[in-house]
């Protein structure tokens, strides 16, 4: 009986064979269909596999499939099309927000006092071989040479913050030739220079500095500092005497021109910039009115010299200037 059973068994087998094979095949023809077309299959971005790691021992191709036969691992090309984690992107950004952070943190100290700006200095040394390739960095150390070289006691002091701040002010410039600062604070440091180099330097200093004001007044015409810089340049090639012009017209083949009433347009174009922008700018005003005969005017900025406070070492150079101007103007009670 068991012979016969397992016979007829092994004879229904033999006819259901070819039945089951067309279906096999059909139902592999509508997976394949299906995985074409699923929207699925355009998997999500998600993270590449660390370098070096590889699929788990014994796992085939088919269990990469979902249960309901969809694939769920990424092919190489949507790999390489994957968007950063937000992890990746957090670093990516962190060195900028750092540079903001510091950035504005010595922007305080810029305004501070002597201690702060040192410290200034002091932080912005530190993190040059970090931030060093930034131009908004550079200038600001520039800036920091020129405040600690005011405030320093010994002219040893002041003549290596004036040579180092003339070195990093140059990188600024080279590195971002667009920045206004940059070229602004370049040209503070080519002024201070002059005080500590030979007569040819300090004349080719002098053209140097013009230069580069032009250029960040060119960058940025609404900045009060530039036109009062350019001002100060202007007053002090007007005061030049004729052996000073004879010189440089020896060294250089033309030496350097303006006019008092060069530097008065400037001065007059930070008052209407920034309206009592500084002590020291009315005072250069006075200076350009007294020496164009224009004595009433002049008078009128000794005035609104007087009427500011002195809050700063500028303030007190304004006022001793100040004080040497008024006499010769008359009309004041001391």
């Amino acid at each position: 009986q068991c012979v016969s059973e397992l016979k007829e068994e092994m004879k229904s087998l033999k006819t259901a064979l070819p039945m089951l094979q067309d279906h096999v095949r059909e139902e592999l023809r509508g997976r394949n269909e299906t995985r074409r077309v699923s929207p699925l299959h355009k998997a999500t971005p998600r993270r590449k596999r660390p370098a070096g790691a590889s699929r788990a021992e014994g796992q085939s191709s088919e269990e990469g499939e979902s249960e309901g036969g969809y694939i769920t691992a990424l092919t190489d090309s949507e790999e390489e099309e994957e968007e950063p984690s937000e992890e990746e992107e957090s670093c990516e950004e962190l060195p900028e927000v750092q540079v903001s952070l510091l950035l504005d943190r010595v922007d305080r100290l810029h305004l501070g006092s002597d201690c702060e700006k040192r410290e200034s200095l002091n932080i912005l040394l530190e993190q040059k071989e970090e931030f060093g390739q930034n131009s908004a960095f550079l200038w600001r150390l520039t800036r920091a040479y020129c405040d600690v070289h005011e405030i320093s006691s010994t002219q040893e002091e002041k003549k290596r913050h004036a040579e180092n701040g003339k070195q990093v002010g140059q990188e600024a410039v080279s590195l971002n030739p667009t920045c206004a600062e940059s070229h602004q604070w370049y040209a503070v440091m080519c002024g201070i220079m002059a005080d500590y180099d030979t007569i040819q330097n300090k004349i080719k200093n002098g053209y140097i500095f013009k230069d580069h004001l032009d250029k960040a007044i060119e960058l940025k015409p609404q900045d009060p500092l530039s036109y009062y810089l350019l001002g100060r340049w202007c007053y002090a090639v007007a005061q030049l005497s004729w052996i000073e012009r004879k010189v440089a017209a020896t060294l250089f083949g033309e030496p350097p021109t303006a006019s008092v009433e060069d530097a008065l347009k400037n001065f007059l174009k930070v008052e209407e910039i920034h309206p009592a922008y500084s002590k020291l700018n009315y005072v250069f005003l006075a200076k350009c009115y007294k020496d164009l005969g224009r004595l009433d005017l002049a008078r009128k900025m000794c005035e609104s010299a007087r009427s500011m406070k002195n809050v700063s070492k500028e303030d007190e150079e304004a006022q001793k200037e100040l004080d040497l101007l008024l006499p010769a103007l008359g009309g004041f009670e001391q």
